[in-house]
């Protein structure tokens, strides 16, 4: 099925998706005229080809994100350092829910790809399964690791035919991504699929 996806702020690149690949990029007056039947999905803000998060392997192994359930012991936000180690070390089963926690917190801030070499089957599992690609880190790093690092790494423009990996932040440009940061992600796709919906 076709999906047509268009931001507000960036309607002169709207992407028609088929499957899990993009079909068309361009204005949204004139795919929808060629695609009426397409299904479609309207944002706010600018869709973007989505961002690479650098750090894989210190958010995802080098944290622990905590369950829900969890919160009276462990609060809410990722857990660092020795703290971190000696929870895994206690449970190793902890990793593969940590690793997967740690996949949604980067599909809530844009992240469609990750650098860095993954060295647990639990953190390669948990990116293989969510669909995130795997990229070459930067020459200079943004630093310190974080979900919405300084500066972003925004990927290549999408292609035709290539894979329907994008994702959509509720800010008017591209400047004011780089000012206020992922967190203002409204939804992020992989081949196709909305795996992330800001509710």
């Amino acid at each position: 099925m076709l999906t047509l996806h268009v931001a507000e702020a960036s309607p002169e690149t709207a992407v028609l998706v088929d499957g899990a690949y993009v079909a068309a990029v361009g204005p949204y007056e004139e795919l929808a005229a060629v695609y009426e039947d397409a299904r479609l999905r309207r944002w706010p803000g600018i869709l973007t080809s989505g961002l690479l998060n650098p750090y894989g392997p210190e958010l995802l192994e080098g944290m622990y994100h905590p369950d829900p359930r969890e919160a009276d012991e462990f609060g809410t936000e990722p857990i660092t350092g020795p703290r971190a180690q000696a929870i895994f070390r206690a449970d190793p089963a902890r990793l593969g829910a940590s690793a997967r926690r740690g996949v949604q917190r980067l599909l809530a801030h844009g992240t469609v790809a990750v650098a860095g070499e993954l060295r647990g089957r639990a953190a390669k599992d948990a990116v293989r399964r969510a669909g995130l690609a795997v990229g070459q880190r930067p020459q200079a790093m943004p630093g310190p690791p974080s979900f919405s690092p300084t500066p972003l790494v925004l990927l290549p423009a999408l292609t035709v035919g290539g894979p329907a990996r994008f994702a959509v932040f509720d800010v008017p440009d591209r400047a004011a991504l780089v000012r206020q940061g992922a967190s203002t992600c409204v939804a992020t796709v992989l081949a196709g699929r909305l795996v992330h919906r800001r509710r």
